[in-house]
């Protein structure tokens, strides 16, 4: 009698269990509507010459997300596009860093708010032979604040460089293990 119990018992456990994970638990997250928007920047075609490189600068656009019934930024907009170097200069140029700000009408850095990422491009580092160039794609944040007012006026670049061309050394320290 104990052992027919128990054998019940563990039947009943066993398909309480099967019913209980075969159960549909499908719970929709509520997510508003949102729209990726893109923004053409004009001219989006830019070639500055600096004294040792030529910058270019092409396909230039503003890519946001926003709520569709709210009409508000839902993410950090980004620069996109193609940014090339070309060495003008008779040494190796090694870039080691490039990093973009964003200026106003009134000449000033449009400043990125607490928590949003700085604005560097990102690449490995890069060896210009003379008369070579460097591409690499561009996808760097937009503060915020700066697509919600339309205040972009320029995009300043900061190009970090060494134009020599590059020398290494190996030296032999002498140790002993004791």
């Amino acid at each position: 009698m104990l052992k027919r119990f128990f054998l019940i018992s563990t039947m009943g456990l066993i398909f309480i269990f099967i019913f209980n994970s075969c159960e549909n638990k499908t719970e929709v997250a509520e997510t508003p509507e949102t729209e990726e928007v893109v923004v053409a920047l004009t001219p989006s075609n830019q070639e500055i010459k600096s004294e040792l490189f030529t910058l270019k600068l092409s396909d230039l656009k503003i890519i946001k997300t926003i709520n569709k019934s709210t009409k508000e930024l839902t993410t950090t907009p980004s620069l996109k596009g193609s940014l090339k170097i070309l060495n003008n200069s008779t040494n190796i140029l090694d870039i080691k860093e490039i990093t973009i700000q964003y200026i106003d009408i009134s000449e000033n850095p449009i400043p990125f708010k607490d928590g949003e990422k700085k604005a560097k491009v990102s690449f490995y580092g890069a060896n210009i032979q003379p008369e070579k160039d460097f591409e690499t794609t561009l996808d760097v944040k937009v503060p915020m604040a700066a697509e919600k007012e339309k205040s972009i006026n320029k995009i300043r670049t900061h190009v970090v460089y060494i134009p020599t061309p590059l020398k290494t050394e190996t030296m032999d320290v002498p140790v002993k293990m004791e």
